[in-house]
C-alpha cells in the first residue's frame, strides 16, 4: 500500500480539506468529522487500501487496518500542508453527544498507539508463564526474570506512557507529561508511604496529602494530563518567546505534580477503582449475564466505535490486577464472527461472497479485526449478524459461567491464546471450549440463515 496514495484518494472522495472540521483514528479507523456528510460511499471503497466505511458517533469512519496510523500521517500532511487553518486532530464537543463523541475519540487516539505493546507484553508474559509450566524456563532463573521484567514492564511504568500518548493526542509537550507521570513513579516519592501503603499521609506546604502507589494505574495521570493541557496552552500563549524554553516547564511541573498528588491522583485511583470494582462486581456475581451481554453484543459497539469505553477497564484490571474476565468475552464475539462466516461460505455457491468469508475468517484468526466482515457481510444481512450475536452470547455465556480470564489486554484471535495461559491449567480448557462453542454455533446458525444464493450486497 502507497499510503500517500491512499490518503490523497480518501481525501479526495471525502471532500477535499475544506470539508473537514475533525480527524483522528483509533486501531483500524480513520474518523472524520466532515461539514457536508453527503459523501459517495463507494468513491472511497474504492480507493486502494480501504477496506469499508461506516457511519457511527457521529463520524465519518473509514477501515483500513492496521495501517491506518502510517495512512494518518500523511493524511494530516495533506489536509494541513492544502490549507491556511490547521484542521484539529481532536473532536471539537457541541452539545452532550458531541462531548461524548469526543470521549470516544480522545480514548482511541490515547491507547491505539500502546495497542502493540500491551499486546506483546501480555503475550510474552502468557508463553513465559506455558515455559515454566512445561518445565523449560526455572522461576529462578536469570531468564525468567529478564523475561518477566521485559512483559510487566509495559504496566508498571503505564502511566508514563499513558502521559506521553495522551500529551501527543492534546497537542502539548509530551515530554513534560512523562516528568509529571515519572514523578509518580519516584523511588523516594514511593518510600514515603512506608509500609502503610496507599492512604498514608504526608504533606506538601502545609496541605495535607493522602500517598497513592501509581505504578500500574490509568485514571489518575489521564486526568493530570488533561488538566496539564490547559495550563501548557494557557502558558504557551501569554509567555514570551524568549522565556518560554524556562519558564512554561518549570511552571507546568510546579503546579501540576503537587496538584495531581493532593488532588487529582486520589480521586483518580478511587473513582476509576470504583468503576472497575462495579463492572468487575457485575462479571463475578452474574457471570451468565455478563456474558450473554458482552460476548453477543460487542459486534455492535464495534460496529459503532464505542467499543473504546470498555478498553479503559480492561487495561486497568490488567494492570493493577494482572487479570481481566471481560477480555475472554470480547474473544466469544469474535470467534461468533469466525464462525458465522464460515457457515456462509459453507452455505453459499457465490464464489465471491464465498472467497469475501473466508478472507474474512484468516483475517480475524490471524490479526483479530472483525471489521472487514461485520461492515462488508454481517451489518447487511442482519440474519447472519444475528446469528453471529447468537453465537458470541452462546460462547460469552459459557466463558463467564467458567470465570475464564486473560492475563493480557489483547484482541481475540488465535495468536492471542497465549493470553489464556495461567497457573489454573482449567482457564486455558474452558477458553478453548467457550471459544469453540461460538465458534460451532456460528457455523450452524450461518449455515441455516444463509440461502445457497446469497450474495454480497
Amino acid at each position: 500500500m502507497d499510503y500517500r496514495e491512499t490518503a490523497r484518494g480518501i481525501l479526495d472522495a471525502v471532500g477535499g480539506p475544506s470539508n473537514i472540521s475533525n480527524m483522528t483514528h483509533c486501531a483500524t479507523r480513520l474518523r472524520l468529522n466532515l461539514k457536508n456528510e453527503n459523501i459517495d460511499d463507494a468513491k472511497v471503497k474504492a480507493v486502494d487500501g480501504v477496506i469499508n466505511v461506516s457511519k457511527g458517533g457521529g463520524q465519518y469512519q473509514v477501515l483500513i487496518g492496521l495501517e491506518v496510523p502510517k495512512v494518518f500521517d500523511e493524511f494530516e500532511k495533506l489536509v494541513n500542508g492544502s490549507t491556511d487553518n490547521e484542521v484539529s486532530t481532536q473532536i471539537k464537543p457541541h452539545g452532550f453527544k458531541g462531548y461524548v463523541n469526543a470521549l470516544f475519540a480522545a480514548i482511541a487516539g490515547i491507547f491505539s498507539p500502546l495497542l502493540p505493546a500491551l499486546a506483546g507484553s501480555g503475550i510474552l508474559y502468557g508463553l513465559l508463564l506455558f515455559c515454566s509450566q512445561i518445565g523449560w524456563i526455572s522461576q529462578k532463573s536469570g531468564t525468567f526474570v529478564i523475561l518477566t521484567a521485559a512483559s510487566k514492564a509495559v504496566f508498571y511504568f503505564l502511566p508514563i506512557l499513558l502521559a506521553f500518548s495522551a500529551a501527543r493526542r492534546f497537542k502539548v509537550s509530551p515530554y513534560i507529561a512523562a516528568l509529571i507521570a515519572g514523578a509518580l513513579l519516584y523511588p523516594d516519592f514511593i518510600q514515603l508511604m512506608g509500609t502503610h501503603g496507599n492512604g498514608a499521609m504526608t504533606s506538601f506546604l502545609g496541605i495535607p496529602v493522602v500517598l497513592m502507589n501509581y505504578n500500574s494505574t490509568v485514571v489518575p495521570i489521564l486526568i493530570s494530563i488533561w488538566a496539564y493541557s490547559y495550563l501548557y496552552k494557557w502558558l504557551d500563549k501569554h509567555v514570551s518567546k524568549d522565556l518560554e524554553l524556562v519558564v512554561v516547564p518549570l511552571v507546568c511541573l510546579l503546579v501540576m505534580v503537587p496538584l495531581t498528588v493532593i488532588v487529582i491522583g486520589p480521586l483518580g485511583v478511587y473513582g476509576g477503582q470504583f468503576v472497575a470494582d462495579v463492572v468487575n462486581w457485575l462479571i463475578k456475581n452474574v457471570p451468565l449475564l455478563a456474558g450473554v451481554v458482552v460476548g453477543g453484543g460487542w459486534s455492535f459497539l464495534v460496529s459503532f466505535g464505542i467499543h473504546w469505553a470498555v478498553n479503559p477497564i480492561m487495561i486497568n484490571n490488567i494492570a493493577t490486577q494482572g487479570f481481566d474476565f471481560i477480555c475472554p468475552l470480547t474473544f466469544a464475539c469474535n470467534f461468533g464472527v469466525i464462525g458465522a462466516a464460515i457457515g456462509v461460505w459453507l452455505k453459499t455457491r457465490n464464489k465471491e461472497l464465498k472467497s469475501f468469508s473466508l478472507t474474512g475468517v484468516i483475517t480475524i484468526c490471524l490479526s483479530a479485526i472483525i471489521e472487514p466482515t461485520l461492515f462488508g457481510l454481517l451489518v447487511k444481512n442482519r440474519k447472519i449478524w444475528a446469528a453471529q450475536m447468537i453465537a458470541g452470547a452462546v460462547g460469552g455465556a459459557y466463558l463467564g459461567l467458567t470465570k475464564v480470564f486473560t492475563n493480557a489486554f489483547v484482541f481475540g484471535s488465535v495468536t492471542t491464546f497465549p493470553a489464556f495461559v495461567a497457573k489454573n491449567s482449567n482457564n486455558f480448557l474452558n477458553a478453548m471450549i467457550g471459544l469453540g462453542i461460538s465458534v460451532i454455533v456460528g457455523i450452524i446458525l450461518g449455515f441455516i440463515v444463509t440461502k445457497k444464493d446469497e450474495r454480497l450486497a
